[in-house]
């Protein structure tokens, strides 16, 4: 995904970037091939347009729900900080919006010490295995 992501970046608007990537997710799933793609995809719309390029049931949205501070601290990069002193525009949460989702099928919560990213993984295993996707 790494290249479809960077060629994405260099052509294409944000909104297009994501379009772009949902293509080459539907490449994979009508081949059979199941693609997870980590992306931070703030606004719904996008999220419904990528949903209505797969066939029924082929698109599985997780919501990784983390609060904003949680993210901050966790920064290894200092992206958070960066963004805070003006210094990144259009930062996701900081001077952008983000809008939660509103259908998606898997939500992963940070509560407390937060479940283990094993825990977390677990959870999308087994919902891909009810559906049918993985098959033990």
């Amino acid at each position: 995904m790494w290249y479809f992501r960077s060629l994405a970046k260099l052509f294409c608007s944000h909104d297009a970037s994501h379009l772009i990537l949902g293509e080459a997710a539907k490449l994979f799933a009508d081949a059979g091939i199941i693609c997870i793609a980590s992306l931070i995809s703030p606004y719904q719309r996008d999220r419904d347009a990528c949903r209505a390029l797969m066939t029924d049931g082929n698109f599985v949205e997780v919501f990784l729900d983390v609060p904003l501070q949680v993210c901050e601290v966790r920064d290894p990069k200092g992206l958070y900080k960066l963004a805070r002193q003006g210094k990144i525009k259009d930062f996701t949460g900081i001077d952008d919006p983000y809008e939660p989702p509103l259908t998606c099928e898997i939500v992963l919560r940070h509560e407390g010490a937060g479940a283990s990213p094993c825990e977390m993984a677990e959870k999308v295993i087994s919902h891909l295995e009810e559906k049918g996707f993985l098959h033990v």
